[in-house]
């Protein structure tokens, strides 16, 4: 059954992304160029929209002004979501989408002849579809082969435990500045350093946040790497976080 989003204006994001998947359903280097320019025009548009909505949706204030300028390219409008809308932002790398936006803009601009990897496109519709669900809340895109269903579940998983380790990251160093969002690389590190975190615990959070990179940037082959025993680590790092959450959030009240 074709998926649709309850929301009018995520529509026609949803629209263009479902059917840069749908190309992929017969494998060519015409339908891989194809697909790799329909998803990123899904991205470009689902920001600009976001970005665009009223303040009674988003509680985004936004200067119409600035608006304009942020709408006038890719760069700008990941530069506005990244200052008005950071918490939207988990298990998205703004430079990886800026990376594969410039992959896009060599498909489109010098076409004939060049190719891109299916494993590439495929990346880039996850990304793409976990942005779709940060912004306006719903997973939209159907996963195309049982792979990239299991690469879904990762990077659905790795935005679990990024939230977990802000929330702890939030409670150990309250003293931050209001709205501040710690850079999510060395956090692992500096929790283990503050005994926030066993220090076995947050080398297994550094060694799949490499994993996570090694994928969404193209060195790895992820059908050989996000495996069912992956996900089951992922998840008993997952458990262990919320728990030392839990023990802290009890000690906090």
């Amino acid at each position: 059954m074709k998926k649709t989003s309850e929301l009018p204006w995520a529509s026609g994001p949803g629209e263009i992304l479902r059917h840069g998947l749908s190309l992929l359903s017969r494998d060519t280097d015409t339908n891989r160029r194809l697909a790799m320019i329909s998803i990123d025009n899904a991205v470009e548009l689902m920001t600009k929209t976001y970005l665009g909505l009223p303040k009674r949706i988003t509680g985004l204030s936004i200067p119409r002004k600035e608006y304009n300028d942020i709408a006038e390219s890719f760069p700008a409008l990941l530069d506005g979501l990244e200052k008005y809308a950071p918490d939207k932002l988990d298990g998205i790398d703004l430079g990886t989408i800026e990376w594969y936006h410039r992959l896009r803009n060599e498909l489109y601009h010098q076409g004939n002849g060049l190719t891109v990897e299916r494993d590439k496109v495929e990346i880039y519709a996850e990304l793409a579809n976990l942005m779709f669900k940060n912004l306006f809340g719903e997973e939209l895109v159907p996963h195309a082969t049982p792979a990239t269903e299991l690469l879904g579940e990762f990077m659905a998983t790795w935005v679990s435990i990024e939230r977990v380790m802000y929330r702890l990251a939030e409670l150990t160093y309250p003293n931050r500045q209001e709205g501040q969002r710690i850079n999510i690389g060395p956090i692992s590190s500096f929790l283990a350093r503050d005994k926030t975190l066993d220090k076995s615990l947050a080398s297994e959070i550094d060694q799949l946040r490499q994993i996570r990179n090694q994928i969404v940037h193209g060195v790895s082959d992820y059908k050989s790497i996000v495996t069912a025993d992956l996900m089951k680590n992922m998840q008993r790092v997952l458990a262990a976080l919320e728990k030392k959450l839990s023990s802290l959030g009890e000690k906090e009240n």
